[in-house]
């Protein structure tokens, strides 16, 4: 009910409230992580953790502008501190496919991807 607020500005401040809370509980994570020794770097330069939401607007059940976040280094595969915009219309499986590549498995296609990011 309170992610389908619609037009209904009590629901989206509660809204708010509870992706802040999840948010900061994320960066709990990343930080814990950020801390943890691992071969030549900490944990976080060894993984890839991808964090968002299916839908762009939960009261139309938009699947655009998609809120995401990739944390960690990837092993070196990814490179941080960037904000990427999509084209309008991007299928969020292009971000999975690109993805998989960076841990060495290539698929031509993954459910309604187009293709590849470039940027990545």
């Amino acid at each position: 009910d309170i992610s389908h607020a619609g037009a209904n500005v009590g629901k989206q401040l509660k809204n708010v409230k509870i992706n802040t809370y999840h948010m900061s509980l994320f960066a709990y994570l990343l930080e814990q992580m950020r801390s943890i020794p691992d071969g030549n770097g900490t944990l976080l330069d060894h993984v890839m953790l991808l964090y968002g939401a299916g839908m762009g607007d939960g009261s139309i059940h938009s699947p655009h502008a998609l809120p995401v976040v990739l944390a960690g280094g990837g092993c070196g595969q990814l490179s941080g501190g960037r904000h990427l915009q999509c084209a309008t219309d991007t299928p969020m499986m292009n971000l999975g496919l690109s993805l998989l590549d960076k841990v060495g498995v290539e698929l031509p296609r993954l459910g309604d991807s187009t293709g590849r990011l470039t940027g990545l």
